[in-house]
């Protein structure tokens, strides 16, 4: 029933806001990411608590985490792992990278290059790793959440559309308000530390296999038609859109049912409605569509165009 998946997502925000003041729709898409088994890209400045709030979520579900340090010298092998010649057999043996993991936090991600990020394509679509010509089965709650910095561009390698593709949604992040900054100030003069979550009061409501049937749940959310055909307009929209180069392709309205399907579940939904799509729609599209130039020029941005988009699309009663 869809009221244990909302009393699930209910759950993991009030502990996931012991340690992060504010953010809550970056959260809700955080956690509607994880219920439908997509991946997750965070864009936002430096000190704003996106490795906390990753590292946060891995501790209230009991995951196996592991973290990626993007370095423009990064190698393949440094994600996936690499077989290991054992002298004394003979033999070579597995050594697993850090993508072996339920949840891979890739810090940084435009820092490595592209033959590098291309290393993650396998991973996060198929949900296995190819190493020495032998397949490899990656965990079933397997999800990437990969951060990267708007600001700075040097030394970094844009990631090419298929890589972005791949992300269920594209979060982004901004400065707390007022009442949240005081808030954050206050929690470090009493004691706060990042590095011991613990001692914050995080307790573990959940794990993989409760997580695993909230994803079976939300495969049974209803979607009619009408709904079906509202979001797969919206999507062809961004195609023939004027200030867009490039529209959303096929995936992107796979993605924007997904996302939709677990938003009205954590909702206490069993059925989808134009809400949901328009509530999920920037986070899903965002990073999939290109802006024409002289767009850019005038100051337009995805998100603007994305609601462009959706007030030229009629609503289904």
């Amino acid at each position: 029933m869809p009221e244990k998946t909302r009393a699930l997502f209910e759950q993991l925000k009030v502990q996931l806001h012991k340690v992060i003041v504010g953010q809550d729709q970056v959260l809700d898409e955080m956690l509607v990411t994880l219920l439908a088994g997509g991946h997750l890209l965070l864009e936002g400045v430096p000190g704003i608590a996106k490795t906390l709030m990753v590292k946060a979520l891995a501790q209230i579900l009991n995951l196996k985490f592991s973290r990626i340090q993007a370095t423009p010298d990064m190698m393949p092998a440094d994600i996936v792992g690499t077989s290991v010649y054992q002298m004394n057999t003979g033999s070579f043996s597995l050594h697993r990278g850090p993508v072996f993991a339920d949840l891979v936090l890739a810090d940084e991600i435009n820092r490595t290059p592209p033959k590098t990020q291309s290393a993650l394509l396998e991973a996060m679509e198929e949900r296995q790793v190819t190493i020495d010509g032998f397949s490899h089965a990656l965990p079933v709650l397997f999800m990437v959440i990969a951060t990267q910095n708007p600001i700075e561009h040097e030394g970094t390698y844009p990631l090419p559309e298929a890589q972005l593709d791949r992300f269920l949604m594209k979060s982004v992040m901004a400065y707390p308000s007022l009442e949240e900054e005081l808030e954050i100030v206050s929690r470090w003069d009493k004691g706060f530390n990042p590095h011991a979550l613990m001692e914050a009061g995080l307790t573990p409501v959940a794990d993989a296999s409760v997580i695993t049937g909230a994803r079976r749940e939300i495969r049974d959310t209803t979607v009619e038609a009408s709904v079906q055909r509202y979001l797969v307009d919206i999507v062809r929209r961004t195609r023939e859109f004027r200030t867009l180069q490039w529209g959303a392709s096929p995936r992107a309205a796979v993605s924007l049912l997904l996302a939709a399907k677990s938003a009205a579940a954590t909702r206490g939904q069993t059925y989808v409605t134009p809400d949901d799509v328009r509530d999920m729609a920037k986070p899903v599209l965002r990073h999939r569509i290109i802006l024409r130039p002289e767009a850019e020029l005038e100051g337009l941005d995805a998100d603007r165009s994305i609601d462009a988009v959706l007030a030229g699309a009629p609503v289904p009663r």
